[in-house]
């Protein structure tokens, strides 16, 4: 059986899930972002405790198939931008319909629907804020940083980064308070 769980953003977060399910003693055979499979199919009971165990913790066990696909989408997109180093061999449209094994059209319908924004605009405030996080590594150059997050050029990074922050890259790392935010707060 799969479940769907929402907020579950990072490598933290499955250790967080991990914890209840062994709480609850249920068995699971994969893990990843927004997903876990486990070994049995769980009665209405079973779910409720589950889901009031996640929601402690600041997770919500996905029911309504809209909110999985978007939920979905979401992981992929973060998966891609924050974990993966590598550039995609298609672009985000073909990725996406690729993985989820349904149209872009109604993907990108139901997500702008429900989600107030385009997948397009997610992506790049994802970028954004990774870019963010790089910059304040102080580890790599801006052209680094734009290569990474698969820009053209650092002329394009810089663009979107003031356009979506208000900063240029340089202006941003000079500000007192830097603006982060919770890659599931994006």
């Amino acid at each position: 059986m799969k479940l769907y769980i929402k907020n579950m953003v990072c490598p933290r977060c499955d250790t967080a899930v991990k914890s209840v399910f062994e709480k609850l003693k249920i068995s699971i055979t994969a893990i990843q972002l927004g997903e876990v499979e486990i070994e049995a199919t769980l009665d209405a009971s079973q779910l409720q405790l589950l889901s009031e165990n996640l929601n402690a913790l600041g997770f919500e066990l996905l029911i309504d198939k809209n909110y999985i696909s978007i939920e979905r989408i979401k992981n992929l997109i973060i998966d891609l931008v924050h974990y993966k180093n590598e550039p995609l061999k298609n672009n985000l449209s073909n990725y996406l319909s690729e993985d989820l094994r349904q149209d872009y059209s109604v993907l990108s319908k139901l997500f702008s629907e429900i989600e107030g924004t385009t997948i397009e605009h997610f992506f790049i405030i994802q970028k954004i804020e990774r870019a963010k996080e790089l910059l304040l590594y102080n580890e790599m150059t801006l052209s680094e940083i734009a290569f990474q997050l698969n820009y053209s050029d650092v002329a394009h990074l810089s663009n979107q980064f003031k356009k979506n922050t208000g900063f240029t890259p340089t202006q941003y790392l000079q500000l007192k308070d830097k603006m982060r935010k919770d890659i599931d707060n994006l």
